[in-house]
């Protein structure tokens, strides 16, 4: 069965004052019918430029330089504008960070949800209106009816995101990423946003990727993950071969930073030293390895994309000489 989405060597650089800086570096996955796909990783490692990227809506001074983005076998890169609107928010569909700044501050609620709805379904005026009330009831909406005269400036933060995943799921869409949809709420609403997500995906049999800097959000929710970091995907496994045995350092340390409720009463929680590079040009090797503690020198080439079997990979040299056994400097 052909993937639904399928991402090859995907390049994305930003031109800026300063020159031509990389953001993404030959990234390629796939993403296939009814499957969650979660890419986890640091802020500024490039898993919100991707989606972008995937999106066409990059803006000014972003650019796609190499690669091809094909979704139900049309590649995305290639489309005009009018006809990539003939895909997005209808097929294709994205929940941005921030709610708030994602919707129109002047329409209400049930303006910018109805809008999609008509361009999209040729529903009339009437049509469009009880569908966004039946979306916005799906999604948890109290008094739903009454929710379509709101403006989004008078909602809390989990409500104008309950607004968004209506406005996502308004086509039927084939695809969502969801981008960090549980920024800046508290962890209660984050658990119901997410738990809201998974039900919807599920009842829908929609494909969805989900991107996050919190790698403990993903443990129920994803079929598979993708962890990036400085541009790159590091390593890619199905989710519980990826929590039980995670073969890349940085998967490794991003785990450590999680609590989980099996944890002595001791256990101190440790936090990964340094940042993720800025640039990335001068680095031919591990781009992890100046904050990795079991670097050598063969971290200093250029890493491959090693096989451990059932589809799990990791771009380490350190996990694939030492295999399944415990890290360790060599």
């Amino acid at each position: 069965m052909p993937h639904l989405l399928e991402v090859k060597d995907l390049t994305t650089v930003f031109t800026g004052d300063y020159g031509k800086t990389i953001s993404v570096d030959h990234v390629s996955f796939h993403v296939d019918p009814g499957e969650v796909v979660c890419i986890v990783g640091e802020s500024g490692c490039g898993k919100s430029v991707t989606s972008l990227s995937i999106m066409g809506l990059l803006g000014k001074g972003g650019a796609v330089v190499d690669g091809s983005v094909l979704f139900d076998s049309k590649n995305l890169l290639s489309m005009s504008e009018k006809e990539l609107d003939r895909i997005r928010g209808d097929e294709l569909t994205m929940i941005f960070q921030d709610p708030l700044t994602s919707l129109n501050p002047v329409f209400t609620v049930g303006n910018q949800i109805t809008e999609s709805i008509r361009t999209h379904m040729h529903l009339s005026k009437e049509e469009a209106r009880l569908r966004a009330i039946d979306l916005l009831a799906k999604v948890g909406m109290p008094d739903p009816e009454s929710m379509l005269r709101k403006y989004p400036h008078t909602l809390s933060g989990g409500m104008r995101q309950r607004v968004m995943i209506a406005m996502a799921l308004s086509c039927n869409p084939k695809l969502l990423i969801a981008d960090e949809p549980t920024t800046a709420l508290d962890v209660t609403i984050q658990a119901q946003i997410m738990n809201l997500l998974r039900d919807l995906q599920r009842e829908k049999g929609m494909a969805m990727i989900l991107i996050t800097h919190d790698i403990g959000l993903v443990a129920n929710t994803a079929d598979r993950v993708l962890v990036m970091y400085a541009g790159q995907i590091i390593e890619g496994a199905d989710a519980k071969e990826l929590f039980a045995h995670p073969k890349h350092p940085y998967t490794q340390a991003l785990l450590n930073t999680v609590p989980t409720i099996l944890d002595d009463a001791d256990r101190q929680l440790t936090a990964i030293p340094g940042m993720v590079p800025e640039s990335y040009d001068g680095i031919t090797g591990c781009r992890f390895a100046d904050r990795c503690p079991y670097a050598c020198e063969k971290c200093g080439r250029p890493q491959d994309n090693y096989e451990f079997g059932n589809g799990h990979t990791a771009r380490c040299i350190v996990a694939h000489v030492n295999k399944n056994t415990a890290p360790e400097k060599i």
